[in-house]
């Protein structure tokens, strides 16, 4: 199963995913998909640097599944930390 490398950003909390090129992206879309448990190690070590380094906060692998033919997060938490607050803009303030 697909998987994706996220975390929260310690600057300012964001939640932000592993990128191919290393850094850290604020939209799911830009996130590096991992298809193999190798390639999900070795990217999961490249966050935990980033976290020892203090950019980011526990990173961890989610899964990824088919969604409108598109990858999406799996799980309901994983899918409302892509998408955002799941009350409408105007109610938020």
């Amino acid at each position: 199963m697909p998987e994706m490398i996220t975390a929260n950003r310690l600057g300012d909390g964001r939640v932000v995913y592993l990128d191919a090129q290393g850094g850290w992206a604020e939209e799911f879309r830009a996130g590096l998909v991992l298809e193999s448990a190798g390639d999900g190690k070795t990217a999961l070590a490249r966050a935990e640097a980033a976290a020892k380094a203090n950019l980011v906060v526990d990173p961890y692998a989610i899964e990824l599944e088919m969604r409108a033919g598109h990858l999406a997060p799996r799980t309901l938490r994983e899918r409302i930390r892509a998408e955002g607050p799941t009350v409408a803009a105007a109610l938020r303030g």
